[in-house]
């Protein structure tokens, strides 16, 4: 290994020592979601059945699963549900890695779908070859010059990205609402609408009529290793991980938080605008003037659910497609709301927020990572390589 590697190498291992006990508590917090959740489903059985049912949870459960997983139509749903989570999810980790916590996915995801509406429309005429990858690069432009807001306020003003991103997500609900109901808005609809995005939409690759499975999966599923590598391979996501890890021992190894920052809301805005430009051109087809989605937020529990790791978001964001796709046969045989998915979901968020409860049920021992002074170390020598190398 060359004296250029082995600094990267020593941030990878303080950086991921914590990696098995962070995915105990991962477990243990979906498998106490369920628990509260059965018990739930339990106590209010009175009034789904009429009678107290202690095995209605058995019944929902089994059904969820396979509304799922156990069918062609419903993994096709998973995946597809599962597409903008793991978008926006890779997003908000994204920022967790710099330090920063990105609420504003929701608006970037929004103004990514308008930007590829917009260009759909434009494009009306033009070949799908043609039509498709500008429609997403507009998307994609969108969502990152909206990422790039409060990135730049962040590094040159000090403005706190969480109420900036805030803020935002209003801005674009009322810009798409705008948009939507004046210039895109298409003649003659019963509610304000854009038209079709015609040629630009995401080609299907396998299904059938309401259960289709579009190219636009592919993408999410190629953009995880994409983010891997440059977080963990690369010289400019280690210099993310270690403005997140520790601003003032970046800074002392020569490299620019300011820059690091603007980059990494930028790229966060990116990924939450493809994700809402795979949304509208593979699924939706038209933009509504009021988009009812809470993608965006949702992202907030992938990326916990991963631990800001690409595949740990993977595996975030298909459970969670797969809750959403399971959820209406969940109530159709079980009787259980579809809103026990949102509970369900809650819970999780909750027990990875308090995860001492979770150590203490399945008596786990915390973890800790690398030090401070560990760090200043290893970043004064990545540092000291980096001068050398001129």
């Amino acid at each position: 290994m060359s004296t250029d590697d082995q600094p990267m190498s020593t941030i990878d291992r303080l950086l991921s020592r914590s990696l098995r006990g962070q995915l105990a508590v991962t477990g243990g917090a979906i498998i106490l979601a369920l628990v509260v959740g059965a018990v739930l489903m339990i106590l209010t059985s009175p009034i789904i059945t009429g009678s107290l049912d202690p095995w209605l949870w058995a019944e929902a459960y089994l059904a969820l699963v396979q509304g799922a997983l156990l069918s062609s139509n419903g993994l096709i749903d998973t995946f597809v549900r599962a597409t903008p989570y793991i978008l926006a999810g890779l997003s908000v980790g994204l920022g967790f890695k710099a330090g920063l916590f990105n609420i504003g996915a929701q608006g970037q995801f929004l103004m990514g779908a308008l930007g590829s509406v917009a260009a759909g429309i434009a494009l009306a005429d033009a070949p799908s070859i043609i039509a498709i990858p500008l429609a997403l690069l507009a998307g994609v432009a969108a969502g990152a010059a909206y990422g790039f807001i409060p990135g730049w306020l962040k590094a040159f003003t000090g403005a706190h990205e969480v109420v900036v991103t805030i803020m935002l997500n209003y801005v674009a609900f009322q810009i798409v609402s705008w948009a939507v109901s004046e210039p895109l808005r298409a003649r003659g609809a019963t509610f304000a609408r854009t038209t079709s995005v015609g040629e630009a939409g995401i080609p299907v690759l396998a299904g059938t009529t309401g259960h289709e499975l579009h190219a636009g999966v592919l993408i999410a599923l190629a953009a995880v290793p994409i983010v891997w590598w440059i977080l963990y391979r690369s010289t400019i996501g280690f210099e993310i991980r270690t403005v997140g890890a520790n601003p003032d021992a970046a800074r002392y190894a020569g490299m620019r938080p300011r820059m690091i920052i603007v980059l990494t809301m930028t790229a966060a805005g990116l990924l939450a605008g493809l994700a809402g430009a795979v949304e509208i051109l593979g699924v939706q087809d038209y933009l509504p003037a009021s988009y009812a989605t809470s993608v965006g937020f949702d992202a907030i529990t992938v990326a916990l659910l991963g631990r800001a790791n690409p595949w740990g978001i993977l595996f975030g964001g298909l459970l969670l497609g797969a809750l959403r796709a399971g959820a209406p046969l969940m109530q159709i045989k079980a009787g259980v709301p579809v809103q026990m998915i949102d509970i369900l979901q809650g819970v999780i968020l909750f027990f990875l927020a308090a995860d001492l409860i979770v150590r203490w049920v399945f008596r786990l021992r915390e973890t800790r990572g690398g030090s401070v002074d560990e760090l200043k170390t290893v970043t004064s020598s990545y540092g000291g390589s980096t001068a050398t190398r001129g």
